[in-house]
């Protein structure tokens, strides 16, 4: 198999105030991402999985944002901690809840290195998501834009992204198929 395409490094920003914009959007981003899969764990109806489409689909745009940066680097390469993980077993037992019929799926993790198909389920795939962004949002509350960054970057790469990419391919077959099933079933003879 053909190794994927190199990402192009180019030169950031000198300090961390130029850095200041793409991190309070990124943290906009992820304030409304959290509290949005939090509300639909809660009691997203008939429409959770259209909404956790969006959801989605709107934080891996900010994640893709990140991408697209040049690498953030932190001074002296250290990450200060930020204290516990947050407990998302009541988000991720809602959404398990809310999406009991279509939670599971199968994935091919990494398109360039597997082969096999692996199972998943979305509602693990959301709350991994949220606790890498969790993670950095806690720096950015904390006065540490730059740190957020770089974690928030790092994590897409290393572990969000995959998650969230994964899981829109999820959701996404399920309204594909809600929409598409029924103008089958009417337009059949």
């Amino acid at each position: 198999m053909s190794e994927p395409p190199a990402r192009a490094r180019t030169e950031g920003p000198a300090d961390s105030r130029e850095w200041q914009p793409l991190a309070d959007q990124i943290a906009a981003s992820v304030k409304i991402f959290v509290d949005g899969v939090e509300a639909l764990a809660q009691g997203g109806g008939d429409e959770t999985v259209p909404l956790l489409l969006l959801e989605v689909s709107q934080i891996l745009l900010a994640g893709a944002q990140l991408g697209a940066s040049s690498d953030v680097i932190l001074p002296g390469n250290w990450e200060p901690e930020v204290g516990d993980d947050p407990d998302l077993d009541a988000l991720r037992t809602g959404l398990a809840t809310r999406l009991s019929a279509v939670d599971e799926y199968a994935e091919v993790f990494d398109p360039y290195k597997d082969s096999l198909c692996l199972p998943f389920r979305i509602s693990d795939d959301i709350a991994d998501v949220a606790a890498d962004l969790i993670h950095g949002l806690k720096h950015y509350q904390a006065g540490r834009s730059l740190e957020a960054l770089w974690w928030w970057q790092y994590s897409y790469f290393n572990h969000w992204g995959t998650h969230g990419g994964a899981a829109l391919r999820a959701l996404h077959a399920v309204v594909a198929h809600a929409s598409l099933d029924v103008a089958e079933e009417s337009t059949s003879p």
